[in-house]
């Protein structure tokens, strides 16, 4: 078989038991709990997600699970920002990654993928708060605002090698060669 069977599910129910768990995400974006915070700024759930599903199930996948988790996860946020075209971007590009690159297992590419995609989505917010929202641009130099991208990324990066292992070992199966 080809390279589109490299990884598959164990069984349907598994499968389905993912696509719930996606659901999931918006309410551990409000409990989350606090001992895995810094100052009160915890990790970006949809990226624990998101990162799994799309290396496995390749770029179109990605990207409309991208699209179904922001349109999720801006139903409940009343900011105004929304996050729908960074977590479709991120679903297009971990899953070319996915397809295209070996296998991406390893802790430390885990870590550097959910860091590149935590500041993906905190910039595309802020950008999107600069251009279309805010009406005066002094929000350009809002230095809390970048205190909470970072503090955010670095929790993603690093709680992201263990929950997406993870779901990698409990949702997915590696075929024997």
């Amino acid at each position: 078989m080809g390279r589109d069977n490299w990884f598959v599910m164990k069984t349907p129910s598994r499968r389905i038991g993912y696509l719930l768990l996606a659901l999931l995400v918006p309410f551990l974006s409000f409990l989350s709990p606090s001992w895995i915070a810094i100052s009160n700024v915890g990790p970006n759930w949809s990226v624990f997600w998101l990162l799994p599903w799309a290396l496995q199930e390749g770029a179109f996948a990605g990207t409309f699970a991208g699209l179904c988790l922001g349109m999720l996860l801006d139903a409940i946020h009343i900011n105004g920002a929304t996050q729908i075209p960074s977590l479709m971007l991120l679903g297009f590009w971990w899953g070319l990654l996915g397809r295209k690159a070996p296998t991406i297992t390893n802790s430390f590419s885990l870590g550097l993928l959910a860091w590149l995609g935590t500041c993906v989505i905190g910039l595309t917010i802020w950008l999107q708060k600069i251009f279309f929202i805010s009406e005066s641009k002094t929000f350009f130099f809002h230095n809390g605002f970048f205190y909470a991208l970072f503090a955010q990324a670095i929790v993603t990066a690093l709680l992201a090698p263990m929950i997406c292992s993870w779901m990698f070992l409990y949702f997915f199966r590696q075929r024997n060669r």
